[in-house]
């Protein structure tokens, strides 16, 4: 589904990518973690195709999205990629239900129609009775679950997290993590998680663990070492 190859990437003398090369499948569950200043979150926005690498390319299912001009680039990750990030970012003159509706509606999708699917998502997580607040309505957990459905909401092949759970406490990132999984069963969604949560790593089904702008190790969760 995702691959990516050979990836470079420095910002002036600092390299922080170094030849990084990875496959993803459908349905996957992959953490990746390591200290800070590993390169994760730079990885992970090259996924998204947010940022380019400097050599390599990043495929989905076997088209170099690299080679897309900036316009058909932003087009491929609204219809294709979803992402949830440390702070929600959701946009606080909007309700939960137009957050939740907005990639949607920037995709050409019709208003009513947009509405409507955001409405089954907000539903599914329990939000109900929270659609027509703003975020600063919301609490710090319910805030990441609109989030979440945000980032469903055009049906992406893949949903990449920026340490989604890092702002939040104990109960509602556990709660969070079920989530994700709940969502690979129901809806066969894959998960890229960038995250320093050990427990939450562990859970997946594969830890890609980096260090100094390299993996150093790809552990299954049978803890068979690749």
């Amino acid at each position: 589904m995702i691959e990516i190859g050979d990836i470079e990437k420095s910002y002036d003398t600092l390299r922080v990518l170094k030849g990084i090369s990875l496959e993803i499948v459908p349905g996957e569950v992959v953490a990746i973690v390591g200290p800070s200043g590993a390169g994760k979150t730079t990885l992970l926005q090259i996924i998204g195709t947010l940022d380019r690498p400097d050599s390599g390319w990043v495929r989905y299912d076997g088209v170099d999205v690299m080679s897309m001009k900036e316009k058909a680039l932003a087009g491929f990750r609204n219809r294709n990629i979803g992402f949830v990030f440390q702070f929600h970012q959701l946009l606080p003159e909007f309700t939960l239900l137009e957050n939740v509706a907005m990639p949607a509606l920037i995709g050409g999708v019709g208003r009513k129609e947009a509405m409507a699917s955001a409405m089954r998502l907000i539903d599914y997580l329990g939000l109900h009775d929270r659609a027509d607040h703003r975020p600063a309505e919301l609490s710090g957990g319910e805030r990441q679950r609109a989030a979440v459905a945000r980032a469903l909401i055009n049906n992406p092949k893949v949903v990449l997290a920026d340490e989604p759970s890092g702002s939040l406490d104990s109960q509602n990132r556990e709660e969070l993590h079920r989530l994700f999984f709940d969502l690979r069963r129901d809806m066969g969604q894959t998960f890229v998680i960038v995250t320093h949560d050990e427990s939450l790593a562990q859970e997946c089904d594969r830890m890609v663990r980096m260090k100094d702008g390299r993996i150093v190790e790809i552990i299954k969760k049978t803890d068979n070492k690749e």
